[in-house]
């Protein structure tokens, strides 16, 4: 038990670490504060992927999220939202609208720079099926929770990306993902699947406490979790 203790203190010590050197690369990126139902998340929007950075911006300042449901959750997984037909309606009542939701932005995918770690934020978009070039969605984002991955299960994602049909889309984790993986958490099967461009820099327990909601056969929350308003909290220099 004794053991157990110290050994969650040293994770916890090595995220804060992690933490606080990405912050100190944030100092000229915008930021973005959302007051939800369950509190308040910021988030960070990376400069490497400028086209979803402004998009996003745009989309806040014309107050876009202000009062959409948080319409699927999956536990140990990820929260999303953006959905603009949830707007005025219940959890419950939401059943898979999609709205005016053409997936339309380009891919900006910078793996392994940014990845599928705890806390990222990311677009969400129509399957490979028809939707090759996996371009985002303008509206729909997720912020990632997931889980933490130990050697071996990183093992099993690395030898399930090597045996996908498409050989374009092999490759491989480098050790510093692998780490962040088993110390921070995440989903790393969506990696360069999915373009991330930006994370939660404050809130990440808010994110924990909506992805631990109960919800439905559709993943919808049996209570409905909101953005009650989002705005530009940081302007970039």
């Amino acid at each position: 038990m004794k053991k157990m203790i110290l050994l969650l203190a040293l994770f916890a010590t090595i995220q804060a670490s992690m933490a606080e050197k990405r912050n100190e690369a944030h100092e000229d990126r915008a930021e973005v504060t959302m007051q939800t139902t369950q509190g308040k998340i910021v988030m960070v929007l990376y400069n490497e992927t400028p086209i979803h950075r402004d998009n996003f911006l745009a989309q806040v300042r014309r107050g876009y999220y202000d009062g959409l449901l948080f319409h699927r959750i999956i536990a140990s997984f990820m929260i999303q939202c953006g959905d603009s037909t949830s707007r005025d309606v219940s959890a419950q009542e939401f059943k898979n609208a999609r709205g005016d939701d053409p997936y339309r932005l380009p891919a900006e995918i910078r793996f392994p720079q940014l990845f599928h770690r705890r806390g990222a934020l990311a677009a969400a978009r129509q399957g490979d099926h028809i939707n090759l070039e996996r371009k985002s969605s303008p509206y729909e984002f997720y912020i990632v929770w997931g889980k933490y991955f130990g050697p071996r299960e990183m093992q099993a994602e690395q030898e399930k990306v090597l045996e996908r049909e498409d050989s374009t889309r092999h490759f491989t984790f480098p050790q510093e993902v692998i780490d962040a993986y088993e110390i921070e958490g995440g989903t790393p099967h969506l990696d360069n699947e999915y373009t991330v461009f930006g994370e939660v820099i404050k809130g990440l327990d808010v994110v924990g406490q909506i992805q631990a909601a109960k919800t439905d056969s559709l993943d919808r929350p049996l209570k409905d979790i909101r953005i009650k308003k989002a705005w530009v909290s940081k302007e970039r220099p």
